[in-house]
């Protein structure tokens, strides 16, 4: 079973393999996407009347966010502290942003709520950050300068996998301690057990510039692939390989 929305401005994608009852992985599928379409609604810093728009706006007091944007919050400062500045929600000059953890967060519970549903081999892709139960599966990871090519293929079983790079939506990373955009990385990718772990700490690494990808490797659980600006490529020895 596969199912493809357009959700959070990006095409999500749930594939589901095993012999869960056809019904049952109907309703599950309907209510992740669900999920979705909400953590777009109450977060998006595109929409006006988005909880982190009103919060941004001085509309709601911080100590009434709701329990899942304090927890995003919560997220964006820890990310903040462990890169030294580097990553945050709040660069200064622009509007409350927490997307950098926001998608990875939300795609993993969503992820959640197909495993309880019963559903044990699926996954859950985001415009490329993947999030998988079961397996193996087997996830390409762009070439940043040919996009008709991979600069790696992965097998992950259980884990999750998020790039961040500047091939699709040019020098949107900023370094927050500066304010300019990073140049030192074309593509910086993470491999962690939950897509909430891969993806706010790719984002976070990537703005670090090349410090980054140490930083990075030196997660728990965290396996990196990056490409530099010199189109060196920067891989741990864990990183799962496809053979």
């Amino acid at each position: 079973m596969r199912r493809v929305e357009q959700v959070m401005g990006l095409p999500v994608s749930v594939d589901l393999r095993g012999g869960d009852a056809d019904g049952v992985r109907s309703v599950a599928v309907d209510r992740a996407f669900a999920w979705l379409r909400e953590v777009d609604a109450r977060f998006s810093p595109f929409r006006p009347d988005s909880e982190v728009c009103r919060l941004d706006r001085g509309e709601l007091d911080p100590a009434d966010v709701s329990a899942d944007l304090a927890h995003v919050l919560d997220l964006c400062a820890h990310y903040e502290r462990a890169t030294g500045g580097a990553f945050s929600a709040r660069v200064p000059g622009r509007p409350l942003d927490p997307c950098a953890v926001v998608k990875g967060w939300a795609v993993q519970r969503a992820a959640d709520l197909l495993a309880g549903a019963g559903a044990t081999s699926f996954a859950v892709n985001a415009g490329g950050d993947v999030a998988t139960a079961g397996g193996p599966w087997r996830v390409g990871l762009r070439h940043p300068l040919d996009p008709t090519a991979f600069s790696a293929v992965l097998t992950v079983t259980d884990r999750a996998v998020a790039t961040s790079a500047r091939y699709e939506r040019g020098d949107h990373i900023l370094d927050a301690r500066t304010g300019r955009p990073v140049t030192d990385l074309l593509s910086l990718t993470v491999v962690a057990p939950d897509l909430t772990t891969a993806d706010a700490t790719a984002t976070a690494a990537f703005a670090m510039g090349a410090a980054g990808v140490e930083w990075a490797a030196a997660r728990p659980g965290c396996e990196v692939h990056a490409v530099d600006a010199a189109h060196r490529v920067h891989r741990t020895p864990g990183l799962p390989i496809a053979a």
